[in-house]
C-alpha cells in the first residue's frame, strides 16, 4: 500500500501553467516560477485558468499524487486522476461488504461509531443513531458559533455563492479541501469513491462517508474562525487553516486506518486476511465460477499435439 500518511496534504492552484522540472513540477504565474517537489504531495487541485503539460501529469502520476480538476476556490469537483495502487484487493473487499446487507449495516454502524467520543449502545437502531448524529453536528456548529461569536442560522449551500453568508462560504471551501484529501486517500489505497455506505447515489458517496468523520474536528472550527476574522480572501484563509489543521491533527496518517477499521479490513500480517488480499501484479488472476480464481497471464488453449493424444484410439 502506498505510504499515504507520509505525504503532504494538498496544493490548490489557479490561473497558471504547470510543467515538469527534473523529477518534480514547476508552477508559472505572473509572480514568476515556483518549483514544487511533488514526491510527497498527496493531492494537486487544479482550479480555473490552469494549463498543465503531459510531462507534468506523468511525473505527478509516477509519484502517486492524485490530480483533481475543480472549480474556483476548489468548490466544485469535475474530474480526477488515478491513485498509486494498481491492486483491486481493497476495492473488491469494499464491494463485498457493500453488497452484503449484514456487512453493509456493520460498516454503517462502525462509520457512525468513529464519529463519537464514546461507545454507543449496540442495541440502538439506525434511526436512533442518525438522531444522535444530528444532535452531535448541531452541537458542533453551536459550539463553534459560541466560541467565535459568528452568528449561525443553519447550513445553506444551495443558493448563489456570492449571496451566501461568510460562514457558509467558508464551510463549503473547507469541506471541499477535506473531500479532496479523503478522495486522495481512497484512491491511493485502491478503494472506490462511489461505493458509499451511509451516503449513496453519487460518484463520491464514499468520500462523503469518510470526510464526515473529521468535519466536527477540522472544517467546522476552521470555517467559523475564518469567518470571525472577516478578512478579504475568505476562501484562501480557510484553506490555509485547513492545511495547518490537516498537519496538526495528523489527518493523512488517520484516514486509511479509519477506512480499514470501518470496512473490517484486516491489516497485512494479521490473521484472517481478506479473501481478496493478494499482490497487485499484472495481469492478475482470472475469475472462475467453480474455483473462484485461476492463474492469469497464461494460455488455456489446448495444444494441438496434446489434443490428438487425448482423443486416443486408432483408426484400426
Amino acid at each position: 500500500m502506498p505510504k499515504f500518511s507520509d505525504g503532504w496534504s494538498y496544493l490548490y492552484v489557479e490561473h497558471c501553467r504547470i510543467d515538469q522540472e527534473a523529477r518534480a513540477i514547476a508552477i508559472h504565474d505572473k509572480s514568476g516560477k515556483a518549483p514544487v517537489p511533488c514526491a510527497n504531495l498527496a493531492l494537486l487541485m487544479l482550479g480555473p485558468g490552469v494549463s498543465i503539460t503531459h510531462a507534468a501529469v506523468t511525473v505527478l502520476a509516477d509519484h502517486g499524487c492524485l490530480v483533481t480538476w475543480c472549480g474556483e476556490q476548489g468548490i466544485r469537483f469535475y474530474a480526477a486522476g488515478m491513485g498509486k495502487t494498481r491492486s483491486a484487493a481493497n476495492f473488491l473487499h469494499q464491494a463485498r461488504v457493500w453488497a452484503d446487507a449484514e456487512l453493509h449495516m456493520k460498516a454503517v454502524r462502525r462509520l457512525y461509531q468513529l464519529r463519537f467520543a464514546e461507545v454507543f449502545d449496540p442495541e440502538l437502531t439506525l434511526q436512533q443513531i442518525r438522531g444522535m448524529e444530528g444532535v452531535r453536528v448541531r452541537s458542533a456548529y453551536a459550539r463553534a458559533a459560541r466560541e467565535t461569536g459568528v452568528p449561525w442560522s443553519g447550513r445553506n449551500y444551495r443558493g448563489e455563492w456570492a449571496n451566501a453568508d461568510p460562514v457558509n462560504r467558508a464551510l463549503s471551501a473547507a469541506n471541499s479541501c477535506l473531500y479532496g484529501i479523503c478522495q486522495a486517500a481512497i484512491a491511493s489505497a485502491g478503494f472506490s469513491p462511489a461505493l458509499g455506505f451511509i451516503h449513496t447515489g453519487k460518484m463520491l458517496s464514499f468520500v462523503y462517508d469518510v470526510a464526515d468523520l473529521y468535519k466536527s474536528e477540522i472544517t467546522i472550527p476552521a470555517a467559523f474562525r475564518a469567518a470571525a476574522e472577516n478578512k478579504d480572501g475568505l476562501e484562501r484563509s480557510v484553506r490555509i487553516m485547513c492545511r495547518d489543521l490537516f498537519v496538526s491533527t495528523r489527518l493523512l496518517a488517520r484516514i486509511i486506518p479509519d477506512i480499514q477499521n470501518a470496512l473490517m479490513l484486516p491489516k497485512k500480517g494479521t490473521s484472517g486476511e481478506s479473501p481478496f488480499d493478494q499482490a497487485g501484479v499484472a495481469p492478475g488472476p482470472l475469475w472462475d465460477p467453480v474455483e473462484g480464481e485461476v492463474e492469469g497471464g497464461r494460455s488455456y488453449a489446448v495444444d494441438t499435439d496434446e489434443k490428438e493424444e487425448n482423443d486416443g484410439g486408432s483408426d484400426s
